[in-house]
């Protein structure tokens, strides 16, 4: 398997811009990763590969002619199954979905193509992107190439997989309480949730969100500056601010910063020691740079997240009893339990009141935050759990345990990403949370450029195949 695919985008663009390298000899790299590693990960819908070679031919040209269409043109890419291309069916990780194939490319994939970036395919996803795991009734298991038996968690499953076994440097993902960021953590990457609007997506919904999942904070921020250009099919979308995420990344001034570190929730699931060891020694390293570090107390209260369960089952329950019994027996009984085990009951006040329960938790978020430039906090609960769990809980009484830490900067529109910093003694990621004021999606990144710089030697990434 040749190192090209290891290559960032960062330095693929270098070297297309000298010559040195060719868009069309990285692709065909990048494709001979994809189908040794395959077999084994599972991390691919749809592998484009006559596509995405036309696509490096013409990028070659481009930049031989000077005339490249970004500093991304030629770079590989692959996107979520649940960001629409043309002339794909987008069945979000169930079989018994819509097949047609769709006729124009949503916001993401519109404007990558516009930069020329190569698309490779399409990522795999849970049932309804409901899990935080890699198990879908339509794709199979999706596997983490740290270590085949663990998940690689979601549901941006198959980018973080993808992104662990160097599918190309750039993945996209969405997010709506975790679904980049826990990826991120447990395949090592690092994971950026923008902030609600920041991001055009079609069709916005609340929370909901796309953004990078990169081997490094830079190209992370390359691929920002692509897919945060105006779509106005997303009714949610900020006005769209000219900037380059790239420019003065690693030169975040720390000496003053205040830090608030958070490792507790009121509820959910606790966070692992070795998570725990890890922001805290993330936080110190910072405080010896000169942050003012303080500890946070955890805003997240059972009513808050029981609130948001009640939201997405009550959402879920909608489409679930709307199908045949055949329909269902088809998904994972694992989706349709948790869709339906108590909302089939719910009254207009149950539903209600667990929407102002999400409301109160925005409110928490920001008002935790307010004193501070940033919030540092685990990602994850477990460092890692088993491939064929639905969910660290594996439990769909118990569906959101695991994301105490992730959920409220998704209703409460926060920048937040994943870092990785260190291993736990497994041979795990251990990935660690920068979550921003709203609109502060530069700043998140240059602290996760910091904590990069600053974080524990890294190992090489893994080999599979």
């Amino acid at each position: 398997m040749s190192d090209l695919a290891d290559l960032s985008a960062a330095d693929l663009s270098r070297a297309y811009k000298s010559k040195k390298l060719s868009p069309v000899e990285v692709t065909r790299a990048v494709l001979a990763r994809i189908e040794a590693c395959e077999p084994h990960i599972n991390a691919m819908y749809i592998v484009a590969a006559e596509a995405a070679l036309k696509a490096a031919k013409s990028a070659e040209r481009r930049w031989n002619r000077g005339k490249a269409l970004s500093p991304l043109d030629g770079v590989p890419v692959t996107v979520k199954e649940n960001l629409m291309t043309a002339g794909d069916p987008a069945p979000i990780g169930v079989p018994i979905a819509d097949m047609t194939p769709k006729e124009t490319d949503s916001p993401v994939p519109a404007r990558l193509r516009e930069a020329g970036a190569v698309i490779l395919g399409k990522t795999t996803m849970p049932d309804y992107g409901m899990l935080s795991a890699g198990l879908s009734s339509l794709h199979g298991i999706t596997r983490n190439p740290w270590n085949l038996a663990k998940n690689p968690a979601g549901s941006s499953s198959g980018a973080g997989a993808a992104g662990a076994a160097g599918y190309g440097p750039l993945h996209v993902g969405t997010d709506i309480g975790g679904s980049i960021r826990l990826p991120a953590a447990h395949c090592g990457l690092f994971g950026l949730k923008p902030s609600l609007g920041r991001v055009p997506i079609n069709p916005p919904f609340l929370g909901r969100v796309a953004g990078p999942m990169t081997r490094t904070v830079r190209d992370g921020a390359m691929l920002m500056n692509i897919i945060s250009r105006p779509d106005e099919r997303d009714y949610r979308s900020l006005p769209y601010h000219r900037t380059d995420y790239t420019r003065n990344l690693e030169t975040l001034p720390l000496k003053g910063l205040k830090i608030g570190v958070i490792t507790a929730m009121q509820a959910g699931l606790p966070a692992d020691a070795t998570i725990i060891r890890a922001v805290k020694a993330a936080a110190k390293a910072l405080e010896a740079e000169g942050a003012i570090v303080e500890p946070v107390q955890g805003f997240l209260t059972h009513e808050m997240l029981d609130g948001i369960c009640r939201f997405f089952e009550a959402r879920s329950y909608g489409d679930v009893v709307k199908l045949k019994a055949e329909q269902k027996r088809q998904l994972l009984p694992y989706i349709v339990e948790w869709a339906t085990w108590r909302a089939r009951k719910f009254t207009g006040d149950d539903v209600m009141s667990g929407y102002l329960a999400v409301q109160a938790m925005r409110e928490a978020a920001i008002a935790t935050n307010e004193p501070y430039d940033y919030i540092l906090s685990p990602v994850t609960c477990p460092v890692s759990y088993s491939a064929e769990a639905h969910s660290p809980t594996d439990d769909p009484h118990r569906a959101l345990d695991h994301i105490p830490f992730t959920v409220a900067a998704n209703m409460s529109e926060q920048p937040a990403a994943s870092v990785n910093w260190t291993f736990a003694r497994n041979g795990m990621p251990v990935g660690v949370q920068v979550i921003g004021k709203r609109f502060d999606d530069a700043g998140v990144m240059k602290l996760c450029a910091s904590l990069e710089v600053l974080r524990p030697q890294q190992k090489p990434w893994p080999v599979v195949g």
